[in-house]
């Protein structure tokens, strides 16, 4: 008799960092170099259970819902219960990473949710205007130049960008639904707003802030078999990667600003 088959194996593995493609410098979290990682977390060794540790301020929506549908898909198809834990931040995209979990826990000082959706950028009109510049722009249709940075704001301009705005929170509010629509009410979650985690679990947002390793033994046993499952790192992209040659530094320098922006937001 085999006193090892009882035990119940669990993979583990980690989502940090900035969810999109931040350059060529800075790895953001993507749907290309998730999967593999996501695959090999669901069959190696054909786990029970599948732990996935996320920590993300968010970022692209089309990379956010890609990646959850991922989990999604993986998880039917093998028959695997998914627990999300939310690290320092699961915030906006990161907070929808966190729905694809059947059980979700964050710690209490966690921050969670942040559930809308920003755009943001500049208006450099009146500082060319005081510096005599003469901007020339040519297009073949009327809305090409849309939103441009050198222009002022047309009311037209706005109403486009709310519609598309709205187009994509009713995305981003109808998953988190799918996850937790008997456990939130809509009107306190769905603002934008972040709370710490043990305030998402009185918003229903999280189901616990118990130690994961608590919530394991407490519910499954201590006769567990438990898998960290990482990344394969190629010798030559480590190599190649290692340095930066000077005349990229101005571009690292970008990417480095545009990821900490992300973090920013929530104190990190």
């Amino acid at each position: 008799m085999n006193i090892f088959s009882s035990k119940i194996s669990i993979n583990v593995v980690s989502l940090r960092g900035v969810i999109g493609d931040l350059g060529r410098f800075q790895k953001g979290l993507t749907i290309d170099n998730c999967s593999s990682l996501l695959e090999r977390a669901f069959t190696f060794k054909k786990p029970k259970i599948v732990i996935i540790n996320i920590n993300s301020p968010g970022g692209s929506p089309v990379q956010s819902e890609l990646i959850y549908n991922k989990i999604r898909e993986l998880a039917e198809k093998n028959k695997t219960k998914v627990i999300t834990v939310a690290e320092d931040v699961a915030a906006s995209g990161g907070y929808m990473l966190m729905c694809s979990g059947d059980y979700l826990i964050a710690n209490k000082s966690s921050i969670v949710g942040s559930i809308g959706v920003i755009s943001a950028s500049f208006g450099f009109k009146k500082l060319i205007d005081k510096l005599g510049i003469k901007r020339r722009v040519f297009t073949k249709g009327d809305r090409k130049s849309f939103l441009d940075p050198f222009e002022e704001v047309s009311k037209k301009d706005i109403n486009k960008l709310i519609k598309v705005q709205d187009s994509i929170f009713e995305n981003f509010k109808n998953l988190v639904l799918k996850n937790r629509k008997k456990k939130i009410k809509p009107s306190q979650v769905f603002n934008g707003e972040f709370w710490t985690g043990e305030q998402a679990k009185s918003l229903g947002l999280v189901d616990s802030n118990e130690e994961l390793s608590v919530y394991l033994s407490k519910t499954y046993g201590k006769n567990l078999k438990i898998k960290k499952i990482e990344g394969k790192k190629s010798f030559v992209k480590n190599l190649l990667g290692s340095s930066s040659p000077s005349n990229d530094l101005v571009d690292h320098l970008f990417e480095r600003l545009n990821e900490s922006s992300y973090w920013s937001k929530y104190g990190l």
